[in-house]
């Protein structure tokens, strides 16, 4: 196909949302997604997607969440001369410095912060960087893994071996403490991940804690297994939403359906890059020694006659002097090669299997009807009709076995109500028991 007609459609499903939630009065949330001009832009470079969770009083957690995605693929864009995988960290630690030189500029966006997931598709597979507790997951074969390691108290007290599962499971430590973040400190540590191969298929979520907070890995598994990435994202900030909604939720999916984007097809791309930065070389003082003594002595015995000495000591000055061309040559750039094997991070962190296609059309299911009891005792104006043709679709699919079916008609069905209640000039919670 020519450059100029590349649809990338026809390579790649993605599909964006972010939503208030239900507690909050501002969305502090951003995302941003930059596919490729050209394929050979996307060899290069690949496509990026990010997500941003702001922190901080009145607009400043906006405004950090929103620089991220706005200078993050733009620094990025212009880097070169290093692989792709450190041009981005760079970019996300350039990031920080201008998210933090806001902030001491203005007292009111003092201490303002963001965390940043960023998932760059490219020829080798997916690269992660990352910092806070903003997610990134990938489906493949029917098998959710979290890519990205939360930079959280929790997490860090877990892997420090001082917060067992019950005291988790109890709260004992809040799961919103976050221990890394953009913005609030000149400098910042920014975590690599990957690449992890790419199949055909293959479905990767970008999350903020909006959503993970509430809807558990199982359950984003068989919503990504078994609908669109345009339903899903809608089903996915609904269900949040169902269960209280109590933060900002911001979802990007991205799902691969061309094999050109699959890793196994892209074999021969090196991750890697020489970077041609001109740098100071340095050669061991015993060589410089034998380079000037061999040299000195040469010249001796030149003059003092004795020939056969003189070749022997200038063969020794003639290699040493080779040498340190060679090395003068060879340390004119820097050697920091990324091997095509070269791995960075310990991803995945978590891997479960997605939760049963029955159960969760059943759980879909109870969520529905509760959904539907409630929109009647609040007497909410709702196109009946509609849902109930969506309804029967999905008990048909079930009496069936058909449990994908099933799914995707429920899903559909809780969004339709969802946004009937919407629409509610008095309906400012539409939270249900679940």
């Amino acid at each position: 196909m020519s450059e100029s007609l590349l649809n990338w459609d026809d390579y790649i499903q993605v599909a964006s949302l972010s939503d208030l939630g239900m507690r909050r009065a501002t969305n502090q949330d951003n995302l941003s997604v930059s596919l490729a001009s050209s394929m050979d832009q996307w060899r290069r470079k690949g496509h990026v997607f990010i997500v941003a969770d702001g922190m901080g009083a009145h607009a400043a957690g906006e405004l950090a969440s929103k620089l991220a995605i706005d200078h993050i693929p733009h620094l990025y864009a212009k880097y070169n001369g290093s692989s792709a995988p450190e041009e981005m960290k760079k970019a996300v630690q350039d990031a920080n410095s201008e998210i933090h030189r806001r902030g001491q500029a203005n007292e009111e966006f003092h201490n303002m912060g963001t965390t940043c997931s960023v998932l760059t598709i490219l020829p080798q597979g997916a690269v992660c960087a990352h910092i806070g507790d903003s997610r990134i997951y990938r489906l493949t074969q029917n098998r959710i893994e979290q890519l990205t390691f939360d930079h959280s108290l929790v997490w860090e007290m877990r892997v420090a071996g001082q917060l067992t599962a019950e005291e988790e499971r109890m709260g004992k430590v809040p799961k919103n403490v976050i221990t890394r973040s953009l913005g609030p400190y000149s400098e910042c540590k920014v975590d690599l991940e990957g690449p992890f191969p790419i199949q055909v298929g293959d479905t990767f979520l970008l999350c903020s804690d909006g959503l993970t907070g509430v809807v558990s890995d199982t359950e984003i598994g068989s919503i990504l297994a078994n609908m669109s990435p345009d339903e899903a994202v809608s089903v996915l900030v609904d269900l949040a939403n169902l269960r209280g909604g109590p933060d900002n939720i911001t979802v990007i999916i991205v799902k691969i359906v061309h094999p050109n984007l699959a890793t196994e097809s892209n074999a021969e791309a090196g991750l890697l890059k020489v970077n041609s930065r001109k740098t100071k070389f340095s050669v061991s003082p015993i060589v410089w020694a034998i380079f000037a003594g061999s040299l000195f002595f040469t010249a001796l015995f030149y003059l003092t006659g004795s020939w056969q000495t003189s070749i022997l000591t200038g063969v020794v000055a003639a290699g040493s002097f080779i040498y340190l061309m060679i090395r003068l040559i060879m340390g004119s750039f820097s050697g920091q090669h990324v091997t095509p094997d070269k791995r960075f991070g310990k991803g995945p962190y978590t891997r479960y299997g997605c939760a049963s296609s029955a159960q969760f059309a059943k759980q879909l299911a109870d969520m529905l009807r509760k959904l539907q009891e409630g929109a009647l005792r609040e007497n909410w104006s709702v196109d009946w009709v509609q849902l109930k043709a969506l309804t029967s679709h999905a008990e048909s699919a079930t009496k069936n076995r058909d449990h994908s079916t099933a799914i995707r008609s429920y899903g559909r069905a809780v969004s339709f109500l969802m946004d009937q209640l919407r629409n509610q000039t008095d309906a400012s919670n539409s939270s249900v028991e679940l």
